[in-house]
């Protein structure tokens, strides 16, 4: 690792990236989330779950629909549509060309969005929103980019999601001490994550966390928490699965003042909220930092760039956060995370639930991309 801790590296972009900004260290901070935020996307997406993926959605509470929170990904069943290729010369790619080509006339109405999968400068929009209405969500992703032309996959999306996974980047600006603000960004979260799903956490009197779930015949199941857990995931039952979403938080390091190993109150309220805490460690991030934005190999070099032109301090749309990104930075950095899985699995250690690997979640989530969410949804 070359830097020893996350402040470290912080203050190593203030000096070579941010040194232009009235806070530089501020604006390094802001950066170093949007960096957790596209490290958690490619993570997803080299575990085979971008057909699965919707950006900042809006989501309901569970059977309280009137009040919405805004997730940062969630995974939701996919149902693929179509394949689809267009020439280069087509840019920018529309949702209005994409459904011409695949022959989905119906959506050439007030529904269909304008948002550009690829824009002429090639800058890329992840899990681009096609169509939408209440029963469906329709996504389109870059699969492969030639020279001459793309290729681009069109899925529907099940509204409810099987699963969300949120950043969140807690931590202290220099000079100030510990505020209100880190203990009640992890109350949010923990609100949040406490909300979405049909299964319901209540501590008993020993302190331990049991599980709720109510059927669809009014019946009420109760379990401890783990163990009801790990029976939802193995079955097919409807009652079940209809609203169960399984909750994921990633946190980093931002100002030092917990590890993962040492606990402090904002991590201990994330961990028994979320059905998954995931800790990004300083040398994973900084194993990211250095060979691919301030120090990499030609084949990475893209990627530096197009973070530099996002950061430059001048007028201009940052093409480089998990929503927009630059073409030229997103093929080098699939390329870099699908040689280099294993290894960016190693950034992450697991907070909660005790015993569990990464590993352990990557399967869970295939498991629950693989139910039908359809039949589900019946």
């Amino acid at each position: 690792m070359s830097y020893e801790s996350v402040d470290a590296l912080q203050c190593a972009l203030t000096k070579n990236v941010f040194y232009y900004a009235k806070d530089a260290k501020k604006a390094a901070g802001r950066a170093l989330g949007t960096v957790v935020e596209i490290i958690t996307f490619y993570l997803l997406k080299s575990w085979g779950l971008e057909k699965h993926l919707a950006i900042e959605r809006r989501l309901p509470e569970y059977a309280n629909p009137d009040i919405t929170h805004n997730v940062e990904f969630s995974l939701h069943p996919s149902i693929h549509i179509a394949t689809v290729r267009l020439l280069a010369h087509s840019l920018p790619i529309t949702p209005r060309k994409i459904a011409t080509a695949i022959g989905q006339q119906e959506w050439l109405a007030e529904r269909i969005k304008s948002t550009q999968l690829l824009s002429t400068d090639q800058t890329l929009r992840n899990a681009c929103i096609l169509y939408e209405d209440p029963a469906q969500l329709v996504i389109a992703h870059v699969v492969e980019a030639q020279e001459n032309g793309f290729t681009i996959s069109v899925n529907r999306l099940v509204p409810h999601p099987f699963a969300v996974v949120e950043c969140k980047r807690v931590g202290v600006e220099e000079g100030v001490g510990k505020g209100p603000q880190t203990i009640e960004k992890a109350k949010q979260g923990a609100y949040v994550a406490g909300s979405l799903s049909s299964l319901q956490k209540m501590r008993m009197a020993d302190g331990t966390l049991h599980g709720i779930l109510e059927l669809a015949s009014g019946e009420l199941c109760s379990h401890p928490y783990q163990e009801f857990l790990q029976t939802i995931l193995a079955s097919n039952d409807p009652r079940m699965l209809r609203a169960f979403t399984v909750t994921v938080g990633v946190v980093s390091n931002h100002g030092n003042w917990f590890t993962s190993d040492d606990h402090n109150k904002e991590l201990k309220v994330l961990a028994q909220s979320y059905d998954w805490l995931l800790f990004l460690t300083d040398a994973g991030l900084s194993d990211f930092v250095e060979p691919l934005l301030l120090k990499p190999a030609k084949a990475y070099e893209s990627i530096r760039d197009t973070f530099l032109a996002s950061y430059a301090g001048t007028r201009g749309a940052n093409r480089f956060t998990k929503v927009r990104i630059a073409l030229a930075a997103d093929l080098p950095l699939r390329h870099y995370f699908s040689r280099n899985l294993h290894r960016v699995e190693g950034w992450f250690n697991v907070i909660s639930p005790a015993g569990r690997s990464i590993r352990d979640l990557r399967t869970e989530l295939g498991t629950l991309a693989s139910k039908n969410g359809e039949d589900i949804l019946r």
